[in-house]
């Protein structure tokens, strides 16, 4: 038996390595992009203390106010997603991308390369991103830690690092380019609201985040379900595609029910979805 495990121990160690040595050299030295499972351990801490321990440290303690430290952050995500927008853009999509079968460039052109930074920030930024929720549970807001918000947040970082460690680039980074688009907007809202009431005059515009979602889904679904209906694109990792398809999909039927039942037929929100984003906070 001991014998056996040891035998089955060797060859998973072997794949593994096969595999790793597979890998894009480029992002040797980028932070957490050795193995998974630094990742995997700070997810799943992230993952018991938002569902867990917080809830029961604050339990019998009264909600911090953060006003002034959340204003900070979320202006700070707005910057950096203003910045990754114009690095996307600047390194395929505004540079000649095609918006169809576009490859990995595996090349150290400045070009590709610049692409390969901006992919590891963007995965980089939905560390940032966890706290969110960590502010959900020092304020007790208890009610908007959804199942659809931790999964959202633990599913985003655990996957693109296999999206940067195999394939920075191409047309699988074009969710990552709408999705920086989305932040600017939405935590400018946060933002916004952050400040207090005094500004609450200026975010007209709420009533239209629902859309602006819904939206972002639908053109990641169609982008990326193209190539299926495409006669010839060697695109270097197919399984990302379906991935990203299975994604944008998935959160596409949410929103639509949303909509449906809030602006269809008129009916209150899930509590899940409560104002499509108040709640759920999904982006």
């Amino acid at each position: 038996m001991k014998m056996a495990f040891s035998n089955l121990t060797s060859k998973a160690a072997l794949l593994y390595d096969e595999w790793i040595k597979s890998a894009d050299p480029r992002v040797e030295g980028f932070l957490l992009m050795s193995s998974p499972v630094p990742q995997t351990i700070i997810i799943g801490t992230y993952i018991y203390f938002v569902t867990s321990l917080g809830p029961k440290l604050m339990e019998n303690r009264k909600p911090f106010e953060l006003r002034q430290i959340m204003a900070f952050y979320n202006f700070g995500v707005v910057a950096l997603s203003v910045y990754m927008t114009y690095e996307f853009l600047m390194s395929g999509w505004a540079t000649g991308y095609s918006f169809r079968c576009d490859l990995v460039d595996y090349s150290r052109s400045p070009t590709a390369l610049r692409m390969v930074r901006t992919c590891w920030l963007y995965y980089f930024s939905k560390f940032i991103e966890l706290l969110d929720t960590i502010f959900f549970v020092l304020r007790k807001k208890d009610g908007q830690i959804t199942f659809l918000h931790v999964l959202h947040h633990s599913i985003m970082p655990w996957t693109w690092w296999f999206g940067v460690k195999f394939a920075a680039g191409g047309l699988g980074t074009f969710h990552a380019l709408l999705n920086c688009v989305v932040h600017i907007i939405m935590y400018s809202y946060y933002g916004l609201c952050s400040l207090g009431p005094a500004y609450y005059k200026y975010l007209w515009w709420k009533k239209h985040m629902t859309s602006i979602q819904l939206v972002q889904f639908l053109m990641v679904t169609i982008h990326i379900g193209q190539i299926y209906f495409m006669d010839d694109c060697p695109y270097q990792y197919p399984i990302f595609i379906f991935v990203i398809w299975l994604y944008g999909s998935m959160f596409l039927i949410l929103f639509l029910h949303f909509w449906y039942h809030a602006y269809t037929r008129g009916h209150r929100p899930p509590k899940t979805m409560k104002n499509g984003i108040s709640k759920s906070k999904d982006h």
